[in-house]
């Protein structure tokens, strides 16, 4: 409900720039990286994970409301780092949970469930908040303000999971039998280039608050955006169980590869548009570049951590956070001052010279094909 709104709330309502986007998305995904790090290593022992998974949601609930009643766009990225120190703490012990009780061979699958659900969740909040500005006549802030009631309901679901998961992790532990001897060889620590290579994509991928602007000067009428936002989501489900399936069958690092393509292709189509309509479909495209590239990561993450997925997953996380903070600037800054045009095109070249260098980096550090 509320995130897709902040672009217009932030420029609109507030004041703030191109730059305070990037700041908003950026500063957000660094706070929590940090957390991440230490939320992943508090993961490792998995008594800990159902707290910190429910502790993670109930920080969101309480936090994003506080948002309708600020008075300045610093004011918004304070409340949304903290928003997103709570996605810190829950983001690691959740994927471990999914890692552990997830046989290696339809790990691809169980993440791309797990995003795919994910992102069918967040179709319903957008169609509310734009039932709510365009049918029952309520302001930006309004609709932020009611996004309490769906989270409430959040916590009591995330509570439940949590506990329904550490459950079915015990009872796997009981019944499975030893892993075969191949499996010993992805049980290695994560080599230090391809995640440096999965990180730099989200270092030049451009922020979705920023899409969602430049759509807008594109002609996507504020209205519309939660809807936007909702058909984005559509695409993200279902592409995620695509790509899990796809990464559990041709392998996760190649589905991944061919994410970062088809991020090419859609970041340089956006620097070309001209109206709307080219507008809604390359946004909608970019829902398919995410289904492609989050499960796939997530299963080469728990290949390489073996026994310690809180802590692989939670190096993972904070990389690809802290690159998302550096990513989210710069590209901020080249949009606000030169428009969204020329930073779409620089962000399609340099995820061209990624694609490009990635076979050599797996090749390189026998990155798991299958």
């Amino acid at each position: 409900m509320i995130y897709p709104l902040l672009p217009a709330f932030v420029t609109g309502v507030l004041g703030g720039g191109a730059v305070a986007l990037g700041a908003l998305d950026g500063a957000a995904d660094a706070a929590a990286a940090l957390v991440k790090l230490v939320s992943g290593r508090l993961a490792d022992r998995v008594t800990r994970r159902g707290p910190l998974i429910v502790i993670g949601y109930l920080v969101a609930v309480v936090v994003r409301p506080v948002i309708a009643v600020t008075a300045a766009a610093w004011q918004v990225i304070g409340l949304r780092v903290v928003d997103r120190l709570g996605k810190g703490l829950r983001g690691p012990p959740r994927d471990a949970l999914i890692a552990d009780v997830t046989p290696e061979p339809l790990r691809g699958r169980a993440f791309g469930l797990q995003r795919g659900l994910d992102h069918a969740g967040a179709v319903l909040g957008p169609l509310v908040a734009w039932m709510l500005l365009s049918r029952a006549g309520a302001d930006v802030r309004t609709v932020i303000l009611a996004s309490i009631v769906p989270g409430l309901a959040v916590v009591v679901l995330a509570a439940w999971a949590a506990k329904d998961g550490e459950g079915r992790r015990r009872a796997g532990e009981v019944a499975a039998a030893p892993p075969p001897p191949s499996s010993a060889v992805l049980r290695r620590p994560a080599p230090t280039l391809p995640l440096a290579a999965i990180s730099a994509f989200y270092l030049l991928r451009m922020p979705e608050t920023l899409i969602i602007l430049h759509a807008q000067r594109l002609g996507v009428a504020v209205a519309m955006v939660p809807l936007l936002w909702a058909a984005v989501h559509v695409v993200k489900s279902s592409s995620s169980f695509l790509g899990g399936a796809l990464a559990d069958r041709v392998g996760p690092s190649r589905t991944m590869w061919l994410g970062w393509v088809c991020y090419t292709a859609v970041a340089a189509g956006m620097s070309f548009a001209k109206g709307p309509l080219e507008a809604w479909l390359l946004f909608l495209a970019f829902g398919l570049v995410a289904g492609l590239t989050e499960s796939p990561e997530r299963a080469l993450v728990a290949a390489f951590a073996g026994p310690r997925q809180g802590s692989g997953f939670g190096v993972y996380h904070a990389a690809s956070g802290v690159a998302a903070l550096v990513g989210g600037l710069f590209l901020g800054i080249e949009f606000q001052r030169a428009g969204g045009d020329s930073a779409f095109l620089a962000s399609a070249v340099l995820a061209l010279a990624l694609a490009l260098l990635w076979p050599f980096i797996a090749r390189a550090h026998r990155v798991p094909a299958r």
